[in-house]
């Protein structure tokens, strides 16, 4: 089996130059990062600062080996009373991948925990945005093998957005169906 890299340049290309009509091998869409997020304001909210730092650090160790990357955590802009957040409160984590760790990480979702996912029947095309970039929601973050089910205590869901360079939707779905996404048709 071809590593997502070596399969973008050897299959990918050739195959969205002859169906898209590009003349040129920079012109062909491809993936320029992915990003990772979760937020845990309802984990954390009415929990003491001591509870709240705990349970931010098992989502962002969590995180880390799920992406091979340390989080960084995103803070609230303004108080609102009803969420019961102050601001300056950490209220998600958010990751960005690119290169190298971005390929290996597609590389676990598209084969391992996509399809671990319960009830999965493939990605719904209107997930991709009129710019050709996808965004999937996953609503459970044991699916990734990395993930000790022993020691986890909060199951979280995250989002992961595929950002490409693609100019249309249509050019999105090309590329990230010859990548080997489960697209639905």
């Amino acid at each position: 089996m071809l590593k997502l890299t070596d399969k973008y340049k050897k299959e990918v290309i050739p195959q969205m130059m002859e169906k898209l009509g590009y003349k040129n091998i920079m012109a062909v869409p491809k993936i320029e990062k992915v990003i990772v997020n979760t937020g845990f304001g309802r984990l954390v909210s009415g929990e003491t600062s001591g509870e709240q730092k705990k349970i931010y650090e098992a989502i962002l160790n969590d995180l880390s080996l799920i992406t091979a990357q340390r989080p960084i955590l995103t803070k609230a802009k303004k108080s609102i009373a009803g969420f019961k957040t102050k601001k300056g409160m950490a209220i998600g984590a958010q990751i960005s991948l690119r290169g190298k760790m971005m390929y290996d990480f597609l590389e676990r979702v598209i084969n391992i925990a996509l399809p671990r996912t319960r009830d999965f029947r493939g990605i719904d095309p209107k997930s991709i945005d009129k710019n050709g970039n996808l965004t999937v929601g996953i609503k459970e973050h044991i699916i990734f093998p990395e993930v000790s089910l022993e020691k986890v205590k909060h199951i979280f869901g995250l989002e992961i957005t595929v950002v490409t360079t693609a100019k249309t939707h249509q050019e999105g779905l090309e590329l990230l169906k010859l990548l080997g996404f489960p697209v639905k048709s």
